[in-house]
């Protein structure tokens, strides 16, 4: 019989790969290509053909040609060697006692075509009461459990399947006591479960009669299980790349994903039951989803409850929305009832998860003291700190919190980037973040100029209180540097390279001149680069007894008697020492 070895021999890793990750050639017996488990633009994964192995050097990723599919398609190792034994046309014997995931797939086979049987009256007629189509009806194969004790036990004794079977998949329960075995479902219309790639794992019913509970699931088994399962999931992969541009909605209810289909809106899913939670997160990511719009029959009270309670790891992933059902109703009714435009514009105009944080932080804590905009930033921090440019969110969130917190965005990533965040958020630090108002960011001209001229350097005693982190990074590692290209070498591959290569080309930009010209034009920047560093100098200081006098102010309130007094005449003091800076920098 098959063995992984059999298999190896048949098919090729990258073949293998290759239905998922479009490879090119990367050197000798090698490819490569964009991870599939990470976001990534420069790819990172590699495939070694004769080694039979991937790895990615990004996320750390790597395995054989059975693992990959394990991690790709969220299988047990046994179902990832059948499946690609079947594409080999190699035959797996499962050992003798061996429980497999296939089995319980089977077995739900098997009761799914008992409730299909027994559709035909009460449970039919509950669908179509519901405005279900016969089309619809079919496609997401609805059921009926008849009423009875053992209906589908005496079918299944009559097919070769066994109690042992039926309790494993959940489809019977034990009286502990008696130990009796009876059926689950009973008197139930029937919602067939599949997992994203169409596999039967489970049931939901929902009782015709008074019975509690109102609905009830397959409990949780080898292949079911809650919290990695979305209704209807398998249908709305379709639309993931159609209209609706990479995005879900969810809602709460099987009626609701399945009316919601029938009315135009197939990228419908919803829990079983659960929140959204990291694992759903992991899977819908893989799938290609960008964003999730929560449609629910709530207040906006209620709605932001749920965005208060999101997951950590949904909110990084995707763009979330929350958004209310029309007129109250729940989503199976607002499309019955022919209310389809008013769904489109409650998606289009539901509250955006990231701007709802940044809001509900500045009304708890408010912009108006230090104090305030520190705790917004402390709560916002772990949204807001990864800096992966393909990580939408998180920056939309910082842009979000620079606008209302008025601070300079390339500061707060700074801040973000730094080991200072870990511990907390100091008053120099928060004015050094805020927007600067009067003229131009010397600091950064600073460095442009350095850039232009690394001899400049020289002209710097070592002291200056930087309160841009990343220039006081460049300027402490450029010390001895002999040309620009010296200075970025010391930042290649670093976050601060793209920056240094943005100011370099700001400060030399000789357009189209000729060699002649463009001779011309260097003189004339090394020129105006000594004078204006001269100037940028006296700013700097001007900057920084600024910032002493800013952040006296937002003491002095506080302070006792004779120590505001004293704050006051610092205060004082500093202006004085800004107004004779500023005389020697016209007197230049």
């Amino acid at each position: 019989m098959g063995t992984k070895e059999e298999v190896r021999e048949r098919i090729s890793i990258a073949d293998v790969i290759g239905e998922y990750v479009q490879l090119v050639p990367a050197g000798r017996g090698r490819l490569k290509g964009l991870c599939p488990f990470h976001k990534e633009k420069s790819p990172s994964f590699q495939v070694d053909v004769e080694q039979g192995y991937f790895y990615c050097f990004g996320c750390k990723a790597g395995g054989d040609m059975f693992s990959f599919v394990q991690r790709q398609e969220n299988l047990s190792f046994g179902d990832s060697l059948r499946k690609l034994a079947d594409k080999a046309g190699v035959t797996v014997e499962t050992r003798y006692g061996e429980k497999t995931s296939r089995d319980l797939y089977d077995v739900n086979a098997f009761a799914l075509a008992y409730f299909r049987e027994h559709l035909a009256g009460a449970g039919l007629e509950y669908f179509r009461q519901r405005g279900l189509t016969g089309e619809t009806i079919e496609r997401f194969e609805l059921g009926y459990a008849p009423d009875g004790w053992d209906g589908l036990l005496k079918r299944a004794r009559t097919r070769g399947v066994n109690e042992r079977q039926l309790l494993e998949a959940g489809l019977m329960s034990e009286n502990v006591e008696s130990g009796r075995v009876y059926d689950r479902f009973r008197n139930r219309v029937m919602f067939p479960i599949r997992d994203h790639l169409g596999r039967l794992c489970g049931f939901g019913g929902r009782v015709l009669g008074d019975e509690k509970p109102k609905y009830l699931n397959t409990p949780e088994t080898e292949v079911f299980r809650k919290g990695e399962l979305l209704y209807g999931l398998n249908l709305a992969r379709g639309e993931l790349k159609g209209e609706q541009g990479g995005d879900l909605i969810v809602v709460e209810g099987y009626m609701d994903v399945i009316a919601m289909h029938q009315g135009g809106f197939g990228g419908t899913v919803a829990t079983l039951g659960t929140a959204l939670t990291a694992e759903h997160a992991t899977l819908l990511s893989r799938l290609g989803v960008s964003g999730l719009s929560l449609m629910f029959d709530r207040d906006e009270a209620g709605l932001k409850a749920t965005l208060s309670g999101l997951d950590q790891v949904l909110g990084s992933k995707f763009r979330v929305q929350a958004t209310s059902v029309p007129n109250g109703k729940d989503p199976a009714d607002a499309v019955m009832s022919g209310d389809i435009e008013a769904l489109r514009q409650a998606l289009k105009h539901g509250i955006d998860e990231i701007r709802f944080q940044v809001d509900a932080a500045v009304r708890q804590y408010g912009v108006a003291t230090t104090e305030g905009k520190r705790k917004i930033l402390m709560t916002l921090l772990p949204r807001m700190q990864n800096l992966d440019p393909t990580d939408d969110g998180a920056k939309e969130m910082r842009r979000l919190a620079c606008d209302a917190l008025d601070m300079e965005p390339i500061r707060l990533v700074e801040w973000i980037g730094s080991k200072a965040k870990r511990k907390s958020l100091s008053d120099t630090q928060m004015v050094g973040m805020s927007v600067s108002r009067g003229e131009e960011d010397h600091e950064m001209a600073l460095l442009r100029q350095i850039l232009v001229n690394p001899g400049l350097l020289s002209k710097l005693d070592g002291q200056t209180p930087w309160r841009n982190q990343m220039v006081g990074k460049v300027m402490l590692a450029a010390q001895g540097a002999s040309s620009p290209e010296a200075i970025l070498e010391l930042f290649r591959g670093q976050p601060e390279e793209g920056l240094l290569i943005r100011l370099l080309f700001e400060g030399r930009d000789p357009g189209t001149l000729s060699r002649a010209g463009n001779e011309a034009y260097e003189q004339k920047v090394q020129s105006y680069a000594a004078a204006a560093a001269d100037d940028i100098v006296v700013g700097l200081n001007i900057d920084s007894l600024r910032g002493e006098v800013e952040l006296l102010k937002t003491q002095v309130g506080a302070a006792a008697g004779a120590e505001q007094m004293a704050m006051l005449r610092q205060i004082s003091e500093l202006q004085r020492a800004i107004e004779a800076e500023k005389r020697s920098r016209r007197g230049n």
